[in-house]
């Protein structure tokens, strides 16, 4: 895989990233009746996660890729399976509520991880962290209250919960940094389609949906897989704050492509919407700014 020292010629492969990934809201919207076909999705989404991460395992690693799911351990396991409920209460969520409290709910990640490795891992939060925190949870509460009023709240709480999920993910890696990181995610991919397996046959229904929904979902899958390998190349380089910051692109262009006429969806976010993101923005600036000088390289490989 190509390797990158250099800060700003990895930065925007990050970016490029998060760019990839801010569409898969806007594919989901060009869905036909998504909510109505959530495990199809899944099952669709996660085989090709799946074969694609593999394929690029082989590439990387040459045949004996394999042998890295033997190294998973209960740390990939649970990290695998945290990703997997993430991606699955995702649908749920964006379905639910508006493609910004999705997006939105999932900004508050590092906050949530920051919470996680303190409870399981005991990792310190310094005050100024706790401060971003409050922060962040007031503009989700602000947030929450919009959903609520619109009767949107359940799509709020899967979002919560996409977002748990992520950070679960995010702190198995760090309990246990030798775990491989991609066949984890690998590992996420299968898991949704053994899921959604399970939940289609005893549904009775069909795996399949229409053929531009099989296309879709083929689609925000392949966007996933690249955004995934550009980020591992460019993240090798690039400090942890630093990456909180970049990942912002992923909420901002997401919740633009809804919102931008052009793409025919024309998703205006809610002025609480509007009012609570503001708040989880400035709590991610702020958590980032102040842990400017780490160097801790948080890279997936």
């Amino acid at each position: 895989m190509l390797k990158l020292k250099n800060e700003n010629i990895a930065i925007p492969f990050v970016l490029i990233a998060g760019i990839l990934w801010s569409f898969g809201p806007l594919v989901v919207r060009h869905m036909d009746q998504p909510n109505l076909v959530p495990w199809q999705y899944l099952f669709a989404r996660g085989i090709v996660i799946f074969v694609l991460l593999n394929i690029y395992l082989f590439f990387e690693e040459g045949s004996q890729f394999y042998k890295n799911y033997f190294k998973m351990g209960l740390s990939g396991i649970i990290g695998g399976s945290g990703l997997g409920i993430a991606m699955i209460t995702f649908i749920w969520s964006i379905t639910n509520t508006t493609a910004a409290v999705t997006l939105l709910c999932l900004a508050s990640m590092p906050f949530i991880t920051a919470l996680l490795g303190f409870l399981f891992l005991k990792e310190k939060i310094t005050t100024n962290v706790w401060l971003s925190i409050v922060i962040a949870t007031i503009g989700i509460v602000i947030m929450a209250m919009g959903d609520f009023e619109k009767g949107s709240l359940i799509g709020f709480m899967f979002g919560i919960i996409s977002s748990i999920g992520f950070s679960i993910f995010s702190v198995s890696l760090r309990w246990r940094k030798e775990t491989p990181k991609f066949t984890t995610v690998s590992f996420a991919g299968i898991f949704c389609a053994i899921v959604s397996t399970f939940v289609i046959i005893d549904s009775q229904a069909s795996f399949t949906s229409t053929s531009l929904n099989q296309g879709l979902f083929a689609v925000h899958g392949t966007l996933v897989c690249l955004g995934l390998i550009l980020y591992s190349i460019g993240s090798k380089a690039i400090p942890a704050a630093e990456l909180t910051l970049l990942s912002l692109t992923e909420v901002i262009g997401g919740i633009f492509w809804v919102w931008l006429p052009l793409f025919g969806i024309n998703e205006v976010p809610s002025n609480t919407t509007v009012i609570g993101g503001f708040l989880i923005f400035l709590a991610i600036v702020y958590y980032s700014l102040l842990d400017k000088s780490s160097k801790r390289i948080i890279a997936l490989n």
